[in-house]
């Protein structure tokens, strides 16, 4: 009774201080590192000695070390994208494709497009997304919408492309096959999709003030040269993503090639090109840097940082067991209401304190694993909730990473339409089944 006590009251302090911490606008570093000591203290208190906490976090931060190095490599990959002139080329030639009224909507369905065939949310952003912005900021749209539109296409494809790796994280963890399931997700989003499409379309049409013109953007053609050779390090990622290559091996290819086309077409001297990698893309002039300034390795550090103190959290997760209590309340739970509703509570819970994706995937699976006997439901259920339901948790890496990237107000969080909307469509059509199979018990009793 002690213990769940300590429990209760450890995860609940934990909650006041990421909360204060969103609400006072407060680093998400400190809320997190507040937590960790938090969670230390937990620890402490069940007799585990600081070396064997310690031996817990470095197994935590150790399970996160490939994504810190993809982090690493997207950093610069962003700012050669920047310097070589790809994402100015790629603005400058789109801009005339696009009716500027509808492209809040257009930006959705371009990353949706996109990370449907990379498989990745967070290249996504780092390429596409990033393009939709600058190009957005350059109409006078607001971040706040672009944002939004933005967070709901990258996920689009996260969730359901079958190079996802939450996807074959999912397929994986239940014993399921992908594309089953991918044709499952298409049926359970399909309603939700095209409210989103229609929500983008009419809102981003009162949002947009200016006509789209290649002149808008004509500084680019006056600082870049902007050869068709420029797009080599985005055809590079976009051709080898979907021969299936490893993430990171695909991201060091469009680097390379970023190297030569900034070296070549763009002549910068190797020192600047060092610089760039390392601190990103910067330019004095104020128009342009408004529009193009930024990458770097040093713009992924605070989310580094966010992913390894996260990650921290689930070694003593495990070790300590404090999250199983969980599991026995899910049962409770999905007696009275749905077992969908009972995934998607957990799932919520998992991604505020694992603040990761995968984390929350793995956790929210280990808890909900018996309410669902059929393991297709159940993938698809997850594939639902916490796969989408993470880049809506302020202080998740799923949303900090992509708003941190685009530069983005935290708030924009709330114009992610599709990423709410599926749950909640979901969530409603589970309470009508099952209205309906008690309805038809009753029937035939």
């Amino acid at each position: 009774m002690v213990t769940i006590l300590a429990e209760m009251i450890t995860l609940f302090v934990f909650a006041c201080i990421l909360g204060i911490c969103v609400i006072e606008d407060v680093s998400v570093l400190i809320a997190l590192f507040l937590g960790l000591i938090c969670f230390v203290s937990y620890a402490l208190y069940r007799k585990f000695s600081l070396v064997q906490i310690g031996q817990m976090i470095i197994c935590g931060i150790k399970e996160a070390k490939t994504i810190l190095i993809v982090f690493s490599l997207i950093g610069m990959l962003t700012a050669l994208w920047r310097a070589g002139g790809t994402i100015p080329f790629i603005i400058y030639h789109t801009l005339s494709l696009i009716d500027s009224k509808f492209f809040v909507m257009f930006a959705f369905l371009l990353c949706s497009l996109i990370s449907c065939l990379t498989g990745t949310s967070f290249g996504t952003v780092s390429t596409m997304g990033i393009i939709c912005m600058i190009t957005g900021k350059a109409l006078g749209i607001s971040p706040f919408y672009l944002g939004g539109a933005i967070l709901s296409g990258i996920f689009f494809g996260d969730r359901c492309s079958p190079m996802s790796s939450s996807a074959l994280l999912v397929c994986e963890l239940t014993g399921t096959d992908i594309y089953t399931n991918i044709k499952n997700m298409i049926r359970t989003s399909f309603i939700p999709f095209i409210f989103t499409v229609a929500f983008y379309a009419i809102t981003g049409y009162a949002s947009t003030h200016r006509v789209v013109s290649t002149e808008s953007v004509a500084i680019f053609t006056q600082n870049f040269n902007l050869s068709p050779w420029v797009i080599l390090p985005a055809f590079t990622i976009v051709i080898l993503t979907i021969c299936k290559y490893n993430i990171k091996v695909t991201i060091m290819w469009s680097i390379i090639s970023g190297v030569f086309v900034c070296l070549y077409f763009q002549e910068m001297s190797i020192l600047e090109l060092l610089r760039c990698l390392l601190l990103g893309y910067h330019t004095e002039n104020p128009e342009l840097a408004t529009l193009i300034n930024g990458g770097g390795l040093i713009s992924m550090v605070q989310t580094m940082a966010i992913v390894t103190i996260s990650s921290s959290y689930f070694g003593i997760f495990r070790n300590t067991k404090l999250l199983d209590k969980i599991k026995e309340w899910s049962n409770v739970i999905a007696h009275h209401s749905t077992n969908f509703a009972t995934v998607l509570l957990v799932s919520i819970i998992t991604a505020a304190f694992s603040c990761n994706q995968t984390l929350a995937t793995m956790l929210t699976y280990e808890i909900t694993k018996n309410l669902v006997s059929d393991r297709e439901q159940l993938a698809v259920y997850l594939e639902d909730t916490v796969i989408i339901v993470s880049p809506l948790i302020p202080w998740s890496i799923a949303a900090t990473f992509p708003i941190l990237t685009l530069d983005a107000p935290m708030n924009c969080i709330i114009y992610a339409v599709y990423l709410y909307t599926v749950p909640l469509w979901n969530l409603f059509m589970s309470f009508m089944d099952s209205h309906r199979r008690k309805k038809a018990s009753i029937l035939y009793s």
